[in-house]
C-alpha cells in the first residue's frame, strides 16, 4: 500500500486546551461575631486562594478567603472586627470536554474571573450574627494531550512565488515587511 504523493493526513499528538468551563456563584455566610451586632460598618473579602482539581467531567476549586466584618455593638456605642476564614470547593462542569483526550496527560487551571467579594450583609433576625452574601466566578480549562490531524503537503507545494496572499484580520501596514524568501529559508 502506498500514500499518494498529493495529499497525505498524519495524526500529530499535541498538549492542546480538551476542555471549558466557567461558572459564577452567589453564597451565603453566616458569621457569628463575639458580641451582638447592632449594625453592619461594612465587609470586604481578603486573603483569597485557591487552586483547581480535576473532578470527573468537572473541575473543582478548592479555596479559602477570610471574612472581616466591620460592625457596631452595644447600642452602636462600640465597633469591632470580626474575621472568619471560609473554606470552600466549587465544581465547575465544563461546557466542552474533548472525548479523545488522553487522561494521564490532564493538567487543570482556574482562573478567578470575578475575585470573591461582599455584596450584602446584614445583620441576622435573631441579631446574634451577621449574614453575608458573597458572589464569585470561575473560568477553568482542561488540558491534556489528544491526536489532531494535519494534511502533508506534496514536495511541489512550497512555491510561493507566483502566488498572492490576502491577509484578514490586520491593518494593511501589518504584513508590509513580511519576506515569504525568508519564511522559505526557515522551514
Amino acid at each position: 500500500m502506498s500514500l499518494s504523493s498529493k495529499h497525505q493526513c498524519r495524526e500529530i499528538i499535541t498538549k492542546a486546551v480538551c476542555g471549558k468551563g466557567r461558572k459564577f456563584s452567589t453564597v451565603t455566610h453566616t458569621v457569628t461575631p463575639p458580641n451582638n451586632p447592632t449594625s453592619i460598618l461594612g465587609a470586604w473579602i481578603i486573603n483569597h486562594q485557591y487552586e483547581a482539581v480535576a473532578a470527573g467531567d468537572g473541575i473543582e476549586v478548592i479555596g479559602t478567603y477570610d471574612a472581616n466584618i466591620w460592625y457596631s455593638y452595644d447600642k452602636n456605642s462600640q465597633t469591632d472586627v470580626a474575621k472568619e476564614t471560609v473554606s470552600y470547593v466549587e465544581r465547575v462542569p465544563l461546557s466542552y470536554l474533548d472525548p479523545k483526550h488522553r487522561a494521564s496527560t490532564v493538567e487543570v487551571s482556574a482562573e478567578a474571573t470575578q475575585e470573591p467579594s461582599c455584596v450584602e450583609a446584614s445583620v441576622s433576625s435573631n441579631g446574634k450574627s451577621v449574614i453575608l452574601r458573597v458572589e464569585r466566578e470561575y473560568s477553568v480549562e482542561l488540558i491534556a494531550e489528544t491526536k489532531v490531524m494535519v494534511k502533508v503537503c506534496g514536495h511541489n507545494h512550497g512555491d510561493y512565488e507566483d502566488k498572492e496572499f490576502d491577509f484578514i484580520g490586520g491593518e494593511d501596514g501589518d504584513y508590509a515587511d513580511l519576506e515569504f524568501e525568508d519564511l522559505e529559508d526557515e522551514l
